[in-house]
């Protein structure tokens, strides 16, 4: 899927009315989700909007032996306080 298959237009569309304060990006923890993300950021650097995207790292529920090291970078900067 490229960037023309994407909603983005619609979405600088409604950022641009000023009614948002934050944008939440739930794009896939892959590469193509980066690039995705990286171009929606670019997309809305001139907009006065957070941007944010949803946490990742290990899931609720799974086992380390399976986490692979993007998996736990991932899961280390996304630490929070306990």
């Amino acid at each position: 899927m490229g960037p023309e298959q994407l909603t983005i237009e619609a979405l600088v569309n409604r950022v641009r009315t000023g009614e948002f304060k934050e944008v939440i990006m739930a794009t896939n923890p892959t590469l193509e989700g980066d690039g995705t993300a990286l171009f929606i950021s670019q997309q809305l650097a001139e907009y006065p909007v957070e941007l944010t995207r949803l946490a990742r790292g290990i899931t609720t529920g799974s086992v380390l032996e399976f986490a692979n090291k993007e998996i736990l970078t991932d899961a280390l900067s996304g630490r929070q306080k306990f």
